[in-house]
C-alpha cells in the first residue's frame, strides 16, 4: 500500500501567516461567501443572490478555490444537471471567526454598517 500524499498546493510566496491567508482569501469575495455560508446560505443560486451581485464566473472559481483550499465542501444533491450544496468545513468555520471580527471591527468604525441578523446573532 503507498502512504497517503499531502495534496500538492501552490507554494508559498511568503512564511508569513497574515501573506499567506491573504494569498488565499485576501480578494473581494472569498470573506463574502464564508460571511454568506455562516448565515445559512448553501446553494449556488443563494450565494449569487447576495447584495453585492458577485459575478457567475468569479463565484464559480472562488467556489473551487475554497473547495481546493479545504475551506468548504460541496456535496452533489442533483445529478442532471449537476448541482450541489456548500458548507464550511472546520477549517472553514475557524475562518469564520475572523469574519466575524471583521464584522465587528466595521460596525464599530465605519459609519453605515449594519450586520445581517445572522451575524448579528453570533456578534453578541
Amino acid at each position: 500500500m503507498k502512504p497517503r500524499q499531502k495534496p500538492q498546493t501552490a507554494p508559498l510566496r511568503s512564511t508569513c501567516p497574515v501573506a499567506s491567508t491573504l494569498d488565499l482569501v485576501g480578494d473581494k469575495w472569498s470573506l463574502l461567501l464564508v460571511r454568506d455560508l455562516l448565515e445559512g446560505k448553501r446553494t449556488y443560486s443563494e450565494l449569487q443572490q447576495s447584495s453585492e451581485a458577485i459575478p457567475t464566473n468569479i463565484l464559480a472559481e472562488r467556489l473551487k478555490r475554497l473547495e481546493a483550499a479545504g475551506v468548504i465542501a460541496k456535496t452533489a444533491y442533483q445529478q442532471h444537471p449537476p448541482r450541489y450544496t456548500y458548507e464550511l468545513t472546520r477549517k472553514g468555520a475557524a475562518l469564520g471567526e475572523a469574519v466575524l471580527a471583521i464584522a465587528k471591527w466595521g460596525l464599530h468604525h465605519i459609519p453605515g454598517t449594519v450586520a445581517p441578523e445572522m451575524l448579528s446573532r453570533r456578534l453578541k
